[in-house]
């Protein structure tokens, strides 16, 4: 049974080929992938590729992610190893992130499915056209 506010992680599982995997490693890997293929989660891990950066440049580097938001994507990456937290005491305190060994592996897949995103975001554009022309058509 799913708690109150949380997807069920073992449908993947059973929808994509994969209902021969014991359930609770499709919750293991439906968690890991939770985080991943977060759009935030992405867009910092590609943003620290490029090395070391303090939360206010990757706030501005991001653009329209909000402070809450960012803050909670940095501590679930941190919490999950992808990126560690340096807070360096001065006045104000001085706090830096990075990618870990971890989090520079997950440059791949994750490098690749943007690359993915980016090519084929007018087809999804086109399609999001398509949908909404005929649900207003039909309302």
């Amino acid at each position: 049974m799913t708690k109150p506010g949380h997807r069920n992680v073992t449908a993947p599982c059973r929808s994509t080929g994969f209902s021969d995997l014991p359930a609770d490693v499709c919750q293991s890997v439906g968690g890991v992938l939770a985080r991943v293929g977060d759009k935030w989660s992405i867009l910092v891990i590609a943003m620290l590729s490029r090395g070391s950066m303090r939360f206010s440049e990757l706030k501005r580097s991001l653009g329209s992610i909000s402070q809450k938001v960012l803050t909670t994507t940095l501590r679930g990456l941190e919490r999950d190893g992808y990126i560690t937290r340096k807070v360096t005491p001065s006045i104000p305190p001085r706090v830096d992130y990075d990618l870990t060994e971890l989090g520079a592996d997950a440059l791949l897949p994750v490098t690749a499915l943007a690359m993915w995103a980016y090519s084929r975001r007018t087809d999804v554009e086109a399609a999001r056209n398509r949908f909404d022309q005929l649900s207003e058509a039909i309302a």
